[in-house]
């Protein structure tokens, strides 16, 4: 039996997923943790981001590097929409934030959503320090991101929006 702590599990939204195709680091990162998502997160991704310049679609086989695709309850789901802080998160944040917090609490893991809505829920309900930035996860396994991120994929951006969710600065 190890004394080691268990890796975290990383939990991706769809955002940070298609960001990671787009730059390159998508294989680096599944080869190298333990990423999961949710259902909805995956059928976003199926959808593809028409809103920024371009357009990145995320094959199935993409799809399949995931560690696991989880399904949330209704009821979990139910909880997270009785905190008005859920009142910006689009539905695969919601459900994402709805599964990591359903985990056993001995379960550690980061979360890595990089919108606004997001960071201001993991404030109101005290789970700030789960956040991830993509940036910091391409670090962990070395990785370098080609074309570079998006300044919302950054740690000094996650580091900003953090403080202004707890000051309250919207």
């Amino acid at each position: 039996m190890s004394d080691q702590p268990a890796a975290p599990i990383y939990l991706f939204d769809t955002n940070a997923i298609i960001e990671a195709v787009r730059t390159g680091v998508w294989n680096a990162l599944t080869g190298g943790l333990a990423i999961e998502t949710v259902r909805e997160c995956a059928d976003e991704c199926r959808k593809g981001d028409t809103l920024s310049t371009g357009y990145v679609s995320v094959s199935e086989e993409q799809l399949a590097r995931l560690t696991a695709v989880r399904d949330v309850s209704d009821a979990h789901r139910a909880a997270i929409l009785l905190n008005d802080a859920s009142a910006g998160l689009d539905p695969g944040e919601r459900d994402l934030f709805a599964h990591a917090l359903s985990l056993p609490a001995d379960t550690a893991w980061a979360l890595c959503s990089p919108d606004r809505a997001s960071v201001r829920f993991a404030v109101a309900v005290d789970c700030e320090d789960q956040l991830i930035s993509l940036e910091e996860a391409i670090g962990t396994v070395g990785a370098r991101a080609a074309p570079p991120l998006r300044d919302h994929f950054t740690s000094r951006w996650l580091s900003v929006e953090r403080t202004r969710a707890r000051l309250g600065i919207r």
